[in-house]
């Protein structure tokens, strides 16, 4: 077991916003675990870190026994976790809510909202047993966490059930020293998010195409939140692509 400074976990490591954030974390010092489902993206995630302190850890959020076994490897490697950033997630098919597959409700269920508990769960067992005491957890909710998109009540009700989390676990976390806040983006350029340039469905029944950000802002602003004393906490913070159209009516 070898002490390295300040250590990271990040879940859905190997693309998008988790790549990003890893990818500041570990510009910033930290040495950041790459926890994810495929080992090949993580691996692609720790070569593009360039020289910075990484290494994947093949992880399925939806699994507790996979989760417990992350954060005994993080601990076995490290002596101790520091922040968990908890961003795994996965989307349905935007489909009319009758129409959507049960088997897509828990697939979304259980990554989005069971998996972030089981992290949760181990990173607060972890945080409050290692010494120095405590910790940072940072979930990624989402602005869907405030208002849903049409056709998207698997993940809008999930990432609603993320700001109970947060909340509950934030005041939970006070006697151990662990601090727990939340990141909710909107319209990171991913992937994922991609098709909001060629046009989405708005709540008017249009269809109309979306500003977007670039992803490595989000990765600058948890690692901004990651950085701060334990006796300072930003509990919420929204960061989102100036012109999208999530204020205001219409």
């Amino acid at each position: 077991m070898a002490e390295t400074g300040r250590i990271a976990i990040v879940t859905g490591a190997g693309s998008g916003v988790g790549r990003a954030a890893a990818l500041a974390l570990a510009a910033d010092g930290w040495t950041v675990a790459l926890a994810g489902r495929r080992k090949e993206q993580l691996e692609e995630t720790a070569a593009l870190a360039r020289g910075g302190s990484t290494f994947p850890v093949p992880t399925d959020v939806t699994d507790p026994a996979s989760v417990e076994a992350l954060f005994a490897e993080v601990v076995r490697r490290h002596g101790r976790v520091d922040l968990l950033f908890n961003n795994a997630g996965v989307g349905a098919p935007a489909v009319p809510l009758e129409d959507l597959p049960i088997a897509e409700w828990k697939k979304v269920v259980e990554t989005n909202l069971d998996g972030m508990f089981y992290c949760i769960q181990q990173a607060f067992r972890v945080m409050k047993a290692q010494d120095p005491r405590g910790g940072r957890i940072i979930n990624n909710g989402s602005i869907s966490a405030h208002a849903p998109r049409p056709n998207s009540i698997a993940y809008t009700a999930t990432k609603h059930s993320v700001s109970g989390l947060t909340r509950s676990a934030s005041l939970d976390g006070r006697k151990y020293d662990i601090a727990v806040g939340q990141i909710d983006i909107g319209n990171a350029f991913t992937p994922m998010a991609a098709r909001m340039r060629d046009g989405v469905p708005q709540a008017d029944g249009s269809i109309r195409p979306e500003p977007l950000m670039p992803v490595e802002q989000v990765g600058r602003a948890v690692a901004f939140m990651a950085s701060m004393p334990l006796d300072c906490n930003v509990l919420f913070m929204t960061i989102m692509a100036t012109k999208m159209p999530f204020v205001g009516r219409g």
